[in-house]
């Protein structure tokens, strides 16, 4: 992906160049880190390199949503980040409008090293594709069903939403429809609705919130737990 010249010194045809020799060190150390990976470890919100097509990329892990043992919520990210340079040439490049995303467990290589960095699609100046092999992980909303000395367990779960501020409508009308009667539902519990981080690894467990009453849904999971 990366091809370079090495320039010879005319009064030492065996020498590198500092700068050659700096580029070489630099191959060396990425070819000893694909050959002997850091292993990545679910739950420790490390960053990890990814496989997209044919190059690796750098990616945060989501806190709380990077356990899962088949699919985790990341976001790609420029290989320099935090710095600020690298921010500007990520935006150009498409890392910064991806969102969070679901990532299979196959295609992470391992823990992010920074000798991944000449794989990427930043290091040869392409932009990331339209697709890179991951679909969105977005956000959810979450109906608990709370007891008095605070324990708490989830009555039902809406998603996926592809904008938090669409989470955050429906669960303002599921709780404007429990208004009044939030602790009368179950007894000794009190419901509320909250908007929160969509699960990747558990998307089967979610009911499909677009085009369906809201309500009815609600009723339902009431009525499955007091019957």
């Amino acid at each position: 992906m990366i091809r370079r010249m090495f320039r010879r010194c005319g009064h030492a045809p065996d020498a590198l160049t500092p700068e050659d020799q700096a580029v070489a060190d630099q191959f060396r150390a990425m070819l000893a880190a694909m050959r002997d990976p850091e292993p990545w470890t679910p739950g420790r919100s490390q960053d990890i390199a990814v496989r997209v097509g044919p190059f690796i990329e750098r990616a945060h892990t989501r806190p709380g949503d990077d356990h899962g043992t088949e699919t985790i919520a990341v976001a790609l990210v420029h290989p320099e980040t935090p710095h600020a340079a690298a921010y500007r040439h990520g935006r150009q490049l498409g890392y910064t409008n991806r969102g969070w995303l679901r990532c299979e467990t196959t295609a992470i290589l391992g823990a992010w090293q920074p000798a991944y960095a000449m794989l990427t699609h930043a290091a040869a100046n392409l932009p990331l594709p339209n697709d890179v092999g991951m679909d969105p992980a977005h956000y959810g909303v979450h109906v608990e069903a709370r007891r008095s000395d605070n324990t708490s367990y989830t009555l039902l779960r809406l998603g996926p939403y592809t904008q938090t501020w669409l989470a955050s409508r429906d669960a303002d009308r599921l709780n404007a429809e429990l208004e009044g009667r939030a602790a009368l539902l179950i007894p000794g519990f009190t419901i509320t609705a909250k908007d929160a981080v969509f699960d990747v690894s558990d998307h089967g467990g979610y009911a499909d919130p677009h085009g369906t009453d809201l309500a009815a849904l609600l009723a339902d999971a009431v009525e499955g737990v007091s019957a």
